[in-house]
């Protein structure tokens, strides 16, 4: 579920089709445990990655395959203002929350999806900052030289968002081809009913989840948000589906040409859309397991600052935050005439995770291990004259040992996928690395001193 059509840093609470997916594949596995039993939202954050996984596990059995499904006359007996009403009592009654104003929902076809979403990108992420965070996937390796971040974000997220919440003007938007209210229009309508809970109650914009620097704790905060959203609607589903609605939820999500698209993004762009309804249900749960939707309440009084948080969710409960890592400020007069710094943003154990995978081809799991201990980073777009580029990362870790770690599996990468880096031998807790355009400009970047502070 995304909260609203921002696309890069400024994140969207919204429902993506292949969460919604996956969470009716756990519902379908619930009832079948039963008998034998068993979704989420897109972003800028909208909050897709290739995985039919049910939420909260890492592997999930794959879809079982259907037959088509052609929604009868009584798909949705009830009209639509009397279905909504009933989706929110329910909410309501199980998140624990009352509504303190009305919320009316609004249908959106897919025609219509896309051209609000072109609508307002411009306008909600300022072209400096995209081209700048293009510029940043681009140099780590992580993005097309060739490709355009706007538009593989528009087609991803017109292809991926079943509904949203724009907590800026407090709309709500449930995504229907056909305008009918079938099963998933249900969940998200769910999904999307508690953001606007959390909004009346928590206010969603003190989260900050939008700030164009702040990537790694705005996708933090985001996952509290849809984490939250995602494991309402799991059990809204669990509660209130059949078994027959459920396997018309599964054959609904599962749309071809949708899951196309999925699969032909950069996965750097799946994995970041998937990551607050995967490790934020993850993070959610144990906050639920621990004290309920009270314990999830007061969560938004002191929100995740990292994805180290949500992914270690004991370094939350130990308030153990970020350290602060700064740049030196005469970089650019540094390297000389003509260069100049034109963005700049923290990774995150996510984001580093992501690189030792996607550009060191490292597997998950080493990846993970590399990049666990992250105590904070920060990371500089540089431009120059004649098309120059370089980039500078420092890192900090909470101990000698876990900075050896990375800067092991940083070198790997390094040497295996981007022969114009170099990584910097770790200080105690720090590890630098370094990326350039050409050999030239590494060089200059090497001779430098030590650029973290």
């Amino acid at each position: 579920m995304c909260d609203d059509a921002a696309m890069v840093r400024s994140r969207t609470l919204a429902t993506t089709r292949t969460l919604a997916a996956a969470l009716t594949l756990a519902t379908s596995l619930v009832v079948a445990a039963c008998a034998a039993p068993a979704v989420a939202p897109v972003t800028p954050a909208v909050p897709g990655a290739t995985t039919t996984s049910a939420p909260g596990t890492s592997n999930g059995p794959s879809s079982p395959t259907l037959a088509p499904y052609s929604p009868g006359p009584s798909a949705s007996p009830e009209d639509p203002a009397t279905l909504y009403a009933r989706i929110e009592a329910q909410v309501e009654q199980i998140r624990g929350l009352t509504a303190i104003a009305p919320v009316a929902p609004r249908i959106l076809d897919q025609a219509q999806l896309a051209a609000q979403l072109r609508s307002r990108f411009d306008q909600e992420n300022p072209p400096a900052i995209v081209a700048g965070e293009q510029a940043l996937y681009q140099d780590l390796g992580l993005f097309p030289r060739d490709a355009s971040l706007k538009d593989e974000l528009l087609k991803l997220l017109t292809s991926q968002i079943a509904g949203f919440y724009r907590p800026q003007d407090k709309e709500l938007y449930v995504i229907s081809q056909s305008g009918s209210i079938g099963p998933s229009q249900q969940v998200t309508f769910a999904h999307e009913f508690d953001h606007a809970l959390q909004d009346q109650h928590f206010d969603l914009t003190k989260l900050g989840i939008d700030t164009p620097d702040q990537g790694d704790r705005s996708l933090a905060r985001l996952s509290l948000a849809e984490g939250d959203a995602t494991l309402l609607m799991s059990q809204w589903a669990q509660q209130n589906l059949s078994p027959l609605q459920t396997l018309q939820l599964l054959q609904e999500s599962a749309d071809p040409a949708q899951t196309a698209i999925l699969a032909s993004m950069p996965p750097f762009l799946k994995d970041e859309l998937l990551f607050p309804y995967t490790s934020g249900l993850t993070f959610i749960e144990g906050l639920w397991a621990k004290g309920g939707w009270p314990a999830v309440d007061a969560a938004y009084a002191t929100p995740p600052d990292s994805t180290a948080q949500i992914l270690h969710p004991e370094q939350y409960l130990a308030h153990q935050e970020p350290v602060p890592v700064t740049l030196a400020a005469d970089i650019e007069r540094r390297l000389g005439a003509g260069w100049s710094q034109t963005y700049a943003d923290t990774l995150g154990e996510f984001g580093l995770r992501e690189w030792l995978t996607i550009v060191g081809g490292l597997q998950p799991q080493a990846a993970a291990d590399a990049a666990t201990g992250w105590a904070g980073d920060r990371v500089a777009v540089l431009e120059g004259p004649g098309g120059s580029w370089g980039a500078v990362l420092v890192t900090r870790w909470t101990s000698a040992t876990d900075a050896g770690a990375f800067h092991d599996a940083a070198a790997t990468t390094v040497a295996s996928a981007l022969p114009a880096a170099v990584v910097a031998q770790p200080s105690s807790t720090t590890v630098t690395v370094l990326f350039a355009s050409d050999v030239a400009t590494l060089g200059r970047l090497r001779s430098l001193p030590t650029p973290g502070g």
